[in-house]
C-alpha cells in the first residue's frame, strides 16, 4: 500500500474546545473536514514512528466512517500498532485506561460526550496523550494553528478493517488490533472496588435501576453490573449503543434521565439510581425520594473513599472545577486535605493526578474521577457508591443526610441558557467584566457583594496560567454566583449560571434548594441582565 499526500486547504473553524473539536454532522461530512483536523493532530505531535495509537468512539452516527479515515491515516503517518475497540465502542474511561495500559503514544477519541447524535446533530474529534489524559492547552493550540495552515494530509489507498471481530489486520505498515472494548476496564474495577460485598448487597435484595441512555456504556454497565455483580438482567436499561441514542438526548440530568428520575422518587422506587451519558464519563446518582447533586456527589464520595480498596490508603487530595460547588471543600477542610480548584476541564485535573496532589477528583457538569485514569468517568462513580453503600448498609438519603449534619449543606444549581447567539453572550460577558471593579460593597436586595473577579489560575505544577475563566461574585456569608461560556456545544453559545448557597452544620438542612437560592436567582438576573441581553425569561437546563 502507498502512502498518498492529498492536498487540501485549512478550514477556518477547526479551534479545539475544552473537549475537543465538536461540530455538526454535516460539517464533519466536508470532503476534508476530518481528515484536516486529524493530520493537524499529528503535525503537532513528534516521536510517535512505529509506537501505540487508541482509537475508538461512543458508538454515534459517522463514529464508525471516521475510525476508518483515522486508522488509514494513522497508518500513513507512521503508527505502528493502532489498537481500536470492536464496533468502534470505547467509552472515554475506557480508552483513557487502554492509552495506559498499552503504554500507547496516545489515542484518538471521537465523541461529543452528552450531546444529541444523528445525520444532522453532534460529531467531534479529540486526542488524548499517553498519559490517557486530553490535550493540554499547549498541544491543542498547536493544533490549530496547523489546521489554519495545513496544505496535504497523509493517507492510504486500503480496504475497511473489520470492526466487528476480535482479530489483526495490516493497514500499510502499521497493526491493527480489534479488541474486545470492556474487558480491561472491567478488569481495572474489580481492582477497585469490593465486588463481593457489592454482590451481597445485591443479592440480598438490594435494587438498582441503571439508565445507559443507548449510550456508550450499556455493554460496559451490563457487563460489570449485571454478569459480574448479579444484579438482575434489565437492571441496565437502554443498554445498547446506538448512532441517534435512541432519539434521545444523552446527557445524565433531571431534563434528559426524566424517566428514571420520576422512578426514583416514586413509591416502588428502587433503592439506587444512576446514568451515564453519551461517552461514559459523567453520571447521574438519585437515591430512592432523593436526588444528589454531582458537586454534592463528589464531596460524599471523597469523605467516604477509604471504604472502598482502591483508596484504602486514603486520599492525597480533592479537586474540583471553579463552577463546582464548595461542598468538597468542606470534606477536604474537615479530613485535612489539599483542595484544589481549577478551570472547567478535566485536562487541568491532569497535571495534579500526575503529581500525586489529587486523587478524586469532579466537576459540577456530573464528572467525577480519580487517578485510575485521566478522565472523568461514570460508571467508576456509580461503583464507588454501591461500594459505600455495600459497606454502610444504609440508604443513599441516610448517608447524605449525615454528610450535611458533619460538614453543612451547599444548596446548588445551574442555569443554562442554551444556544444563545454568540454575540449577545460575549456582550454579556464584557458588560459583567467591565463593572467587577465596581461590585464589591454593594448590595442585591439583601445580599452584599464581597468581592467579584474573573478566574484565573496558576497551574501549580508547571506553571501555566489559564484567564477569563469564568466571572465569580461572592456575597457575605459564603454565597456566590457565577457565570461562564461553555465551550462543549455546538452552535451558538451557552450560557451556564452556577448559583449557590452554604449552609452551616447547625443550619436549616432541609429546604428546598428553589427555595434556598431564590434571592440569588434574582441577584443574577439583576447583576447580568440575561434577559435584556438574550430575550430569554427563564433557562433552558436547569440541574
Amino acid at each position: 500500500m502507498t502512502i498518498r499526500s492529498v492536498t487540501t486547504t485549512p478550514f477556518p473553524d477547526q479551534k479545539p474546545g475544552t473537549s475537543g473539536l465538536r461540530k455538526k454532522v454535516p460539517v464533519f461530512q466536508q470532503p476534508g473536514y476530518a481528515e484536516n483536523f486529524i493530520q493537524s493532530i499529528f503535525d503537532a505531535l513528534s516521536g510517535f514512528a512505529g509506537k501505540t495509537l487508541v482509537i475508538g468512539g461512543d458508538g454515534r452516527f459517522y463514529n464508525r466512517e471516521v475510525i476508518q479515515i483515522a486508522i488509514r491515516m494513522a497508518a500513513a503517518n507512521g503508527f505502528g500498532t493502532i489498537l481500536v475497540g470492536r464496533g468502534g465502542i470505547l467509552s472515554t474511561p475506557a480508552a483513557s485506561h487502554l492509552i495506559r495500559h498499552h503504554h500507547a503514544f496516545g489515542g484518538i477519541i471521537l465523541s461529543a460526550s452528552h450531546n444529541p447524535g444523528g445525520p444532522t446533530e453532534d460529531f467531534g474529534i479529540k486526542y488524548n496523550i499517553s498519559n490517557g489524559g486530553p490535550a493540554p492547552e499547549k498541544l491543542t493550540d498547536a493544533i490549530y494553528g496547523n489546521s489554519r495552515t495545513i496544505t496535504r494530509y497523509l493517507t492510504l489507498d486500503a480496504p475497511d478493517v473489520d470492526l466487528d471481530r476480535d482479530g489483526v489486520a495490516q493497514v500499510g505498515g502499521a497493526t491493527v488490533r480489534i479488541i474486545d472494548p470492556v474487558a480491561d476496564y472491567a478488569t481495572l474495577m474489580e481492582q477497585l472496588f469490593d465486588f463481593d460485598a457489592i454482590r451481597a448487597l445485591i443479592g440480598g435484595g438490594f435494587g438498582i435501576a441503571f439508565d445507559a441512555m443507548s449510550a456508550v456504556t450499556g455493554p460496559y454497565a451490563t457487563e460489570i453490573l449485571e454478569k459480574r455483580l448479579g444484579a438482575p438482567p434489565g437492571t441496565v436499561r437502554n443498554g445498547t449503543p446506538l448512532p441517534d441514542f435512541g432519539h434521545h438526548h444523552p446527557d445524565p440530568n433531571l431534563v434528559h434521565a426524566k424517566a428514571l428520575y420520576d422512578e426514583m422518587m416514586g413509591p416502588d422506587a428502587p433503592d439506587f439510581g444512576a446514568a451515564s451519558d453519551g461517552d461514559g464519563d459523567r453520571n447521574l446518582i438519585i437515591g430512592k425520594g432523593i436526588f444528589i447533586t454531582p458537586s454534592d456527589s463528589l464531596a460524599m464520595l471523597a469523605a467516604n473513599a477509604d471504604l472502598a480498596p482502591g483508596y484504602a490508603r486514603g486520599l492525597a487530595g480533592i479537586a474540583r472545577s471553579m463552577p463546582t460547588s464548595g461542598a468538597a471543600d468542606k470534606v477536604a477542610e474537615g479530613l485535612g486535605l489539599p483542595l484544589f480548584e481549577t478551570p472547567t476541564g478535566w485536562k487541568f485535573f491532569g497535571n495534579l493526578l500526575d503529581a500525586g496532589k489529587a486523587t478524586i477528583c469532579g466537576e459540577e457538569s456530573a464528572g467525577t474521577g480519580s487517578d485510575h485514569v485521566r478522565e472523568k468517568d461514570g460508571l467508576w462513580a456509580v461503583l464507588l457508591w454501591l461500594n459505600i453503600l455495600a459497606v454502610r448498609r444504609e440508604s443513599v438519603r441516610a448517608i447524605a443526610e449525615a454528610h450535611w449534619a458533619r460538614f453543612g449543606r451547599n444548596y446548588y444549581a445551574r442555569h443554562d441558557y442554551e444556544a444563545v447567539d454568540s454575540a449577545a453572550a460575549d456582550a454579556l460577558m464584557a458588560e459583567l467584566r467591565g463593572k467587577l471593579g465596581a461590585l464589591p460593597g454593594t448590595s442585591v436586595g439583601q445580599l452584599r457583594i464581597a468581592e467579584a473577579d474573573d478566574f484565573a489560575y496558576l497551574d501549580p505544577i508547571d506553571g501555566s496560567e489559564s484567564r477569563q475563566q469564568g466571572i465569580r461574585i461572592l456575597f457575605d456569608g459564603g454565597s456566590r454566583i457565577v457565570f461562564r461560556l461553555s465551550g462543549t456545544g455546538t452552535s451558538g453559545a451557552t450560557i451556564r449560571v452556577y448559583i449557590e448557597r452554604y449552609e452551616p452544620a447547625d443550619g436549616d438542612l432541609g429546604q428546598d434548594t428553589g427555595d434556598a437560592i431564590a434571592d440569588l436567582i434574582a441577584a443574577a438576573e439583576t447583576i447580568a441582565g440575561i434577559a435584556r441581553h438574550t430575550d430569554r425569561t427563564a433557562p433552558d437546563v436547569i440541574t
